[in-house]
């Protein structure tokens, strides 16, 4: 055993000082086949004329049946809707035995390819925007920094009535609703676009069913998706507002629809208004959420609208609602990335 390894080492040992002398005597041994096709061009190729082959044999062409072997193929093959698996067409509930996939799924019936690209927006918000939004609202906490402790958002029930045990907690006083948490903004948590809502009052359609239908057309016209119609929920005078009546459409835009329309209206609509003095900086609904709106003559720009104006009776041309619907916690935070999106924000002067 011991001289085995003794063997195997001193071979080991050897190989290196041999290799050289080997590999200079081995090209002289070697022949490639490019010095074979550089030696004679043409010995690969075939001399043969294709006209020259012998035709097939007329037996062989009477056993030749296509139509038949695409048949027998058929016959073998197993039914396909007995073995092929198909999504049930309706939720039966959670507890169901049969569950439909998840709508990425391919053999989802909801199933959208897509999206392929990023529109402009979007990648300007993943490369420019969110950055920003970091270095903006950085906040530096030096080692050891303690928070400061804050009270409790909810209050307890007092007393020593029974049926104050195990009650949940009071809101805040004066009726008001909790406001939403508000989370220190870091690379978890960006505010971002969620979804627009666009919303078109028509009082008219009360009267008259035409505006509705004119007010569809242009809404679905700029948007590509058919709005919603809504009923008046209860009777206001001062707006000629009756209760159950259709007075109003609505629409809810996500993904790449939404940077669409935010686009189209930032890039070809809003600098079309003559004197246009900007929007409201003091919009916001207390939790991050920005609205504005227009009148009928800015509908009436949308390059969907211009460009078929004469398809529309200028006068049921609707206004428009603008609802942008963020992941930000505060109204600040919302304005900020309105801003950053370009939504032109301008401070409000109140005129004495």
């Amino acid at each position: 055993m011991a001289l085995r390894e003794f063997g195997a080492k001193l071979g080991l040992a050897l190989r290196p000082d041999v290799r050289p002398c080997l590999r200079a005597a081995n090209p002289s041994a070697r022949r490639f086949q490019s010095s074979q096709a550089a030696a004679d061009p043409t010995a690969d190729l075939e001399h043969d004329s294709f006209y020259s082959a012998p035709a097939p044999d007329q037996e062989i062409l009477k056993q030749y049946d296509p139509t038949s072997r695409i048949v027998g193929e058929r016959r073998r093959q197993l039914p396909a809707s007995r073995y092929k698996f198909r999504p049930p067409k309706y939720f039966r509930g959670r507890l169901h035995p049969i569950q439909p996939p998840p709508v990425s799924n391919p053999a989802s019936r909801e199933f959208i390819p897509g999206p392929f690209m990023k529109t402009r927006l979007e990648q300007t918000y993943d490369s420019t925007i969110a950055p920003d939004f970091m270095a903006l609202a950085y906040q530096h906490v030096p080692p050891g920094f303690e928070k400061p402790a804050k009270g409790p958002r909810l209050r307890p029930w007092e007393g020593d009535s029974p049926y104050l045990k195990n009650r949940p907690l009071k809101g805040p006083r004066g009726g008001s609703a909790l406001r939403l948490l508000r989370w220190p903004i870091n690379f978890r948590y960006i505010p971002k676009l969620e979804k627009i809502s666009l919303h078109a009052m028509v009082p008219e359609a009360q009267s008259d069913s035409a505006y509705l239908h004119v007010a569809g057309m242009v809404v679905q016209a700029i948007t590509g998706k058919k709005p919603e119609t809504r009923k008046a929920k209860k009777s206001v005078m001062q707006w000629s507002l009756r209760k159950g009546r259709w007075v109003s459409l609505a629409v809810d835009l996500e993904g790449e629809a939404m940077y669409h329309f935010l686009s189209k209206t930032l890039d070809l609509v809003l600098p079309k208004i003559r004197d246009f003095p900007g929007f409201s900086n003091t919009t916001g609904d207390g939790s991050g959420n920005i609205s504005f709106g227009f009148g009928p003559y800015v509908t009436a720009m949308y390059p969907e609208v211009e460009v078929n104006y004469d398809m529309y009776p200028a006068k049921m041309i609707p206004g428009l609602h603008v609802h942008l619907h963020t992941t930000a916690r505060a109204n600040r935070e919302g304005r900020l990335l309105a801003g950053a999106l370009g939504i032109p924000l301008v401070e409000r002067i109140d005129k004495k």
